[in-house]
């Protein structure tokens, strides 16, 4: 098996080709894989090998047609990780996600379609669901999104939906919810807190922190996504999550609590436009479908987590903006 992986430098996508190459998954021991990253601020070189015998990497922008077009020929299957996603800097610079996000994916598909590279996971978010105050999305949810963010990922969706449709496509579309683990750039929620913590800086929560959450280990996702990949039917979407739900003040207090920081670090900030009160996902499909199972609880894999970043000061320090931004979540 050959696999195309986009965005594989980013944090999901470098994780799932890390467990790739290591043999972590079923079937896929030998596969050969090559990722494509742009490598903006979100993707790092460092998150994957130096250099694999199985492992070809080619800097590149999935917008890029003709660089798809050479690219392809040879590939089973396509794993489609590239995207903006950090719910923030959607909202102050939403053409970026447009055109990554929706351009990308068209792109993408238009070049599988050409070169008969047949198979296709298009990894999406809950996001895309909007807000839900009792009960759980499933798969047959209306995409009500509320941010730039989500509404991107949510043309994206409909976008990879119309080519399975329309051209007959193998494409399937996964949405999970948020993620958390080693190698997430801190501007997100979880390793933004960890590092101020860490620095001895106060953690910028949003509103009152009521915001809920649920919370899935990236490794959890990945093995999840390596199962639609293998065994997921053409069309359908599956969610992912993990039934760990938690407000964003809970998290902080798991944090503070791990690092032995004072409720004092909390520094409470204005809630920022369109923030979801909660997201909550019915995994049933892909349990029943494909014997999906999240094996991380989430106190130790929180645990194991916050010991990653303060044993890897110089990788979270490297990539970390200069600007301070509120968290995502």
């Amino acid at each position: 098996m050959r696999l195309l992986v986009t965005g594989g430098a980013g944090f999901i996508g470098s994780h799932y080709v890390r467990t790739l190459l290591s043999g972590g998954y079923p079937g896929g021991e030998d596969a050969r894989v090559t990722v494509l990253d742009k490598l903006t601020y979100a993707g790092n070189r460092a998150n994957l090998p130096a250099a694999h015998p199985r492992l070809d990497f080619v800097r590149g922008d999935v917008c890029d047609l003709p660089l798809l077009l050479d690219l392809l020929p040879g590939h089973d299957a396509v794993v489609h990780f590239a995207a903006e996603s950090h719910v923030d800097r959607s909202i102050t610079a939403a053409a970026d996600f447009v055109r990554t996000n929706v351009g990308g994916t068209q792109t993408l598909l238009e070049a599988c379609l050409r070169t008969g590279t047949g198979r296709v996971v298009h990894v999406s978010t809950d996001e895309v669901y909007g807000s839900i105050e009792q009960g759980s999305w499933t798969e047959e949810w209306p995409l009500e999104p509320n941010t730039p963010y989500a509404a991107s990922k949510a043309a994206s969706d409909l976008v990879a939906r119309a080519y399975g449709k329309t051209h007959g496509l193998d494409v399937s579309i996964t949405r999970c919810s948020n993620n958390y683990g080693p190698h997430q750039h801190p501007e997100k929620l979880i390793p933004l807190f960890v590092t101020n913590l860490l620095e001895g800086r106060q953690v910028p929560l949003y509103g009152d922190g009521r915001n809920i959450r649920e919370w899935l280990h990236v490794d959890d996702h990945c093995r999840a996504i390596h199962l639609v990949l293998t065994g997921g039917r053409a069309g359908e979407v599956y969610n992912i999550g993990g039934g760990n739900e938690r407000t964003n003040l809970a998290i902080t207090h798991a944090l503070l609590g791990l690092l032995g920081a004072d409720p004092a670090m909390i520094r409470h900030v204005p809630d920022r436009k369109g923030h979801d009160l909660r997201y909550s996902i019915d995994e049933t499909k892909i349990r029943e479908e494909l014997g999906y199972v999240p094996h991380t609880p989430f106190e130790q894999g929180l645990a194991d987590t916050v010991a990653w970043y303060r044993d890897n000061p110089g990788w979270w320090k490297a990539v970390r903006t200069s600007k301070e931004t509120p968290c995502a979540s």
